[in-house]
């Protein structure tokens, strides 16, 4: 495992079976936290293959851990990202995630041994479909979707330009209004209370005697 160190001004290693290129490097020092010092031993790189590979790893005499730099990361045209539980690298130039780390406690590592370009590209699958976005965002109207990526109020939105170049069909459903019942002159029914209703409804229910009274009381009285 790699610890990402931002206090590290070089990428460094005390185990030379995880460097590979090898070089000699027979002079300087390397000068810790507590101010001890660890002998350069040779220099070399990581990764490659299925993973990013990292140039210029120094080999530490006595060195317990793998550190990588980030300032050292960042010259070389990556840019990292900190989250509350992992950490990506990205290429500056595609922006694709080359390398992610989990957060163990307050560190943040990387295992480059397992840190496959398959295994990463899974993780970052994206859907750039502006209709599935409508979708997703309860059909809202498309400009309200570009006003929410004009000024960034949704995490996670891509940012893509909503344009409405067909109707969607579930709101085209749901704008629909029912057509209104036409009336007949006719009866429907053989039924003889909803004949007897619909004479009742045709000539006017009696009025009420009172302000409470319904219309049956008012037709026994």
């Amino acid at each position: 495992m790699w610890h990402l160190d931002s206090g590290c001004s070089r990428h460094m290693t005390g185990d030379k079976k995880k460097i590979k290129n090898l070089k000699r490097k027979d002079q300087g020092f390397v000068t810790y936290g507590d101010n001890n010092k660890g002998k350069l031993i040779r220099i070399g790189d990581v990764g490659g293959r299925d993973t990013l590979e990292i140039n210029d790893v120094l080999l530490v005499e006595g060195l317990k851990h793998n550190l990588l730099s980030i300032s050292q990361l960042c010259d070389k045209g990556l840019k990292v990202i900190f989250e509350s539980d992992c950490c990506t690298i990205h290429q500056k130039n595609s922006k694709e995630i080359a390398l992610k780390g989990m957060r163990h406690n307050n560190i943040y590592l990387i295992d480059l041994d397992y840190a496959s370009f398959s295994n990463i590209t899974c993780l970052v699958a994206k859907e750039e479909n502006p209709w599935l976005w409508h979708k997703r965002a309860a059909h809202i109207h498309m400009k309200q979707m570009n006003n929410l990526i004009s000024k960034d109020l949704v995490i996670g939105l891509p940012k893509i330009k909503f344009e409405k170049d067909k109707i969607c069909a579930a709101c085209q459903k749901g704008n629909q209004i029912r057509s209104s019942f036409h009336s007949k002159n006719i009866l429907s029914t053989s039924n003889v209370k909803s004949i007897y209703f619909s004479i009742l409804i045709a000539k006017g229910l009696p009025q009420s005697v009172g302000p409470k009274a319904s219309p049956r009381s008012a037709q026994n009285t």
